[in-house]
């Protein structure tokens, strides 16, 4: 919530709460519905407030979200509320879809035009999206500006970093240093005493290398104005931010896509030239996260090859088994389109880090496979009877990994509950990547095997493995 212009924590406390109060009443009584299991509420300076609502079924959020948005924080006289659902993955209040446009610049009015055409620009593009900007686009909180006398600081002697710093520490403080006592390291703060007025401030002396002792009324021109309420800057830069939570059916790389092609040739057309626009949030941390996996995953690839190359001591061999990673990744991917078919599910980070889970469970009867085929051969077998006993000792082992892998991700596929969807994603791909892998592994590897194999008299070249191995155990 963003309290209205010259509210307060006792605004907040007096007015705000007990109507939000009043009317959360009868669902955590349990005369409504969905049943609120417990709230807080809490305000922050001057500027807003945050009421955290916990409902008795998590099954029960959506509604709980459209219930605070539609019924519960309207009507609240000049104060802007702004409703979403939490992550289960940030404790700290924020939301891991969250995206975020920043507009940085030294002209504080030109962000804020920027900015407002943001705030209705996005949901035109994506629409059940509730943009809110940061700090708020109202300016209504007392400011004091102190602009440097450039010719009564030159005459005096002093540079305009002098003059900052002296106002520094009749202000916030001036950082001075650090004192090492032992262990303890503490900062060295230079801070006047207090002021209670602009006057006041404009008579407090600052003394000079060539006119003596000035004031800071002399140095510098006070103006009062009225400004955001909160000062915000992004790599030292003033910045004004806009964000927003996709709806739970699109993805953050829809959601990017849409700003990047229908919003913001717009917001270029409208800011002016000095305004610079970036992506903060889950959509700057989106593509960070998605260069990081991409050269994780390349990585697991060239260690696995590595490996199995000094294993097998053949590179041939190692080609081989890696041959079921894409065919493992393509079940993967019909899993997730599967289990969207019932509900929308997302390729998030943790369901791309299920493919990298993937890559070292699926290679494993692959291994087995070639590594016992390889043994017979050296044993005085030949290829086609090797491969047909590799397959048949190494069957029950083969079957059971790959069970014990479905059959563990199953709970988190199919079964609902709290934080289930964060998680189906990368038991879906766990699966259907092992499933889809191990009939690679059972029907096509043998073929792959066999590639370069020489006919002799006693073998049938039109036999596969598979068959042989039903031929001489036909149960």
């Amino acid at each position: 919530m963003r309290l209205p212009p010259g509210g307060n924590i006792e605004t907040a406390r007096a007015e705000l709460a007990p109507l939000v109060i009043e009317r959360l009443r009868p669902y955590l009584e349990g005369t409504k519905q969905p049943k609120v299991k417990y709230y807080n509420f809490s305000a922050f300076g001057g500027f807003g407030g945050t009421a955290v609502v916990y409902p008795d079924d998590p099954r029960d959020i959506p509604e709980m979200v459209r219930l605070l948005r539609e019924e519960v924080m309207v009507g609240i006289p000049d104060t802007q509320v702004f409703t979403q659902r939490g992550s289960l993955l940030n404790v700290d209040g924020d939301n891991a879809r969250e995206i975020r446009v920043d507009f940085q610049g030294a002209d504080l009015d030109a962000l804020m035009h920027a900015a407002s055409l943001a705030v209705d620009e996005i949901p035109q593009a994506i629409p059940g999206t509730y943009p809110q900007a940061f700090p708020g686009l109202e300016l209504n909180q007392p400011e004091l500006q102190l602009v440097p006398n450039e010719w009564r600081i030159a005459r005096s002697g002093l540079t305009r970093t002098e003059v900052a710093s002296a106002i520094r520490a009749y202000t916030g403080g001036l950082w001075a240093g650090e004192y090492f006592d032992g262990n303890d390291r503490m900062d060295i703060i230079v801070k006047s005493s207090e002021w209670h007025s602009p006057e006041e401030l404009a008579e407090l002396p600052v003394l000079t290398p060539e006119s003596g002792v000035q004031t800071v009324g002399e140095l510098t021109d006070l103006r009062q104005t009225v400004g955001p309420s909160q000062l915000v800057r992004a790599n030292g830069r003033r910045t004004v931010g806009v964000r927003f939570e996709p709806p739970e059916t699109m993805t953050l790389d829809e959601a990017i896509d849409l700003l990047e092609q229908k919003v913001e040739p717009k917001l270029r057309a409208g800011m002016r030239p000095d305004v610079q626009l970036a992506y903060a949030g889950s959509a700057n941390d989106l593509h960070e996260a998605l260069q990081a996996m991409g050269a994780n995953f390349v990585l697991a690839l060239v260690i696995l090859f590595a490996l199995m190359a000094a294993l097998f001591r053949s590179v041939r061999d190692s080609l081989l088994v890696m041959a079921v990673i894409p065919v493992s990744i393509a079940g993967g991917i019909l899993a997730l389109r599967v289990i969207g078919l019932f509900g929308f599910q997302a390729l998030d980070l943790l369901t791309m880090i299920g493919f990298i889970i993937l890559l070292g469970l699926v290679v494993n009867a692959a291994i087995l496979l070639v590594d016992q085929t390889r043994a017979r051969e050296r044993e005085g077998l030949p290829r086609r009877q090797a491969l047909a006993e590799a397959l048949e000792t190494r069957a029950r082992p083969i079957v059971l990994s790959t069970l014990t892998a479905v059959l563990g991700m199953a709970p988190l596929i199919f079964i609902p509950g709290l934080g289930a969807e964060i998680y189906r994603g990368l038991a879906a791909v766990v699966a259907g990547g092992m499933t889809v892998g191990t009939l690679f592994t059972w029907l096509l590897l043998p073929s792959l095997l066999r590639l370069g194999e020489t006919a002799t008299a006693d073998q049938p070249t039109g036999a596969t493995p598979v068959a042989a191995l039903l031929a001489r155990d036909p149960a």
